[in-house]
């Protein structure tokens, strides 16, 4: 008897409504262009923002401390795991984001986990946008606090969910992502922040991808709005503009020394290497120096998004380099994507569960290390593409 039989079923019924997610595989490193499968395609699929998961400088970094600490930790952090470039790296991105103090953890969604269920337990209220990353959905589940949804990026909707629970709650949360992934819309910080002030609620915003990408030098959105010592919790992720692996909270000196006391993945999980630790903090080197690669991440958005949309796709509202060509149907988007890159275009179809039945989508993800021609050879190809498929 096959115990797991269902899986099977379940398997099938995913690849009969063309929600079976092929994975492919990337032979060598993260770029502009990318070798899959054996064919070198334009990669328009990762979230390498600034091309750092392949920059000189960060390699370099990562090899030296290779032979400095080794190839692993061999603790976890809270016993024989930390080593001075974990240190050094929390420094460094608590400066970089204007912040008291800063944890690191083993990835972005490790640190929602590690913050919401921490700070938050039976008795407290968590107000959550709608359309959060799933690792904030787990965090909360996690938490044992009850959780009210608001409508996405609809502060009055929020404004009117905290009155009407405001009495039954010990604290009160209000969480939400800085930039929304599927459709590359900002949350409207300022005035989340305002009503959470007004209620004394917490405030917290993952911004995994916001940092690199907004404010000055992509410190992130609450350098972008401004907020910096009115947003409580910060929370992001080193695997995306940084390039490297893992993830950091940052905050009150009070906040962090807690969760190095209780945020359970830093008591019981082993802190990242040190060379994924010093590539990391040579990519906050090098946006400390300089905005160089922001500008030109955001050069190449503009114009590619302007391309698309004269051609006629729809790419929503999206105010980031996140560009999503909606194409409805999940078959239609997956037909897309697999003629996509029989054109040399890697361009991956995102469909339910990730976005709402009927939003399929194509999800560009744009960098710095695009060059215009890549650009107009990717517009080239959407358009042949859509007219073979009649969208």
């Amino acid at each position: 008897m096959d115990k797991l039989e269902f899986l099977k079923r379940e398997l099938e019924s995913l690849r009969e409504q063309s929600l079976y997610n092929e994975i492919r595989t990337i032979e060598g490193p993260q770029g502009a262009w990318i070798v899959v499968n054996g064919k070198r395609v334009l990669n328009l699929c990762s979230n390498n923002y600034l091309g750092f998961a392949n920059n000189a400088e960060l390699r370099e970094a990562s090899k030296k401390a290779v032979d400095e600490y080794g190839v692993g930790p061999g603790a976890v952090r809270t016993i024989a795991g930390t080593q001075t470039v974990h240190l050094e790296l929390e420094r460094k991105l608590a400066s970089f984001k204007h912040a008291e103090a800063c944890i690191v953890l083993q990835g972005g969604f490790v640190a929602n986990l590690a913050v919401i269920p921490t700070i938050t337990g039976d008795g407290d209220i968590i107000f959550s946008d709608e359309l959060n990353h799933a690792s904030i959905i787990d965090g909360c589940r996690l938490s044992k606090a009850r959780v009210v949804r608001y409508a996405h990026n609809d502060v009055a909707d929020l404004r009117k969910k905290i009155e009407e629970n405001k009495d039954s709650a010990r604290r009160m949360l209000v969480v939400t992502d800085g930039v929304f992934s599927m459709d590359g819309d900002i949350a409207p910080l300022p005035d989340i922040v305002d009503v959470a002030d007004e209620y004394g609620a917490i405030v917290m915003v993952d911004d995994a991808h916001g940092e690199g990408v907004l404010g000055d030098s992509g410190r992130g959105i609450v350098n972008h709005f401004k907020l910096e010592g009115r947003v409580d919790i910060e929370v992001g992720t080193l695997s995306k503009a940084f390039g490297v692996m893992g993830g950091y909270v940052t905050g009150s000196q009070t906040l962090i020394d807690y969760l190095k006391q209780r945020g359970r993945p830093f008591l019981f999980g082993t802190g990242i290497t040190a060379a994924d630790t010093a590539a990391a903090i040579a990519s906050v080197d090098v946006l400390t120096r300089s905005d160089e690669l922001v500008r030109r991440l955001w050069d190449n958005a503009r114009y590619f998004q302007n391309k698309l949309k004269d051609a006629g796709f729809d790419i929503g509202g999206t105010e980031t380099p996140i560009t999503p060509v909606t194409l409805g149907e999940e078959k239609i988007a997956s037909a897309f994507s697999r003629k996509l890159f029989g054109e040399n275009i890697f361009a991956q179809a995102i469909s339910y569960p990730t976005v709402p039945k009927g939003k399929a989508r194509i999800r560009c993800m744009l960098s710095a290390a695009h060059e215009r021609e890549d650009l107009d050879f990717a517009v080239d190809a959407f358009v042949r593409v859509a007219r073979e498929l009649g969208v």
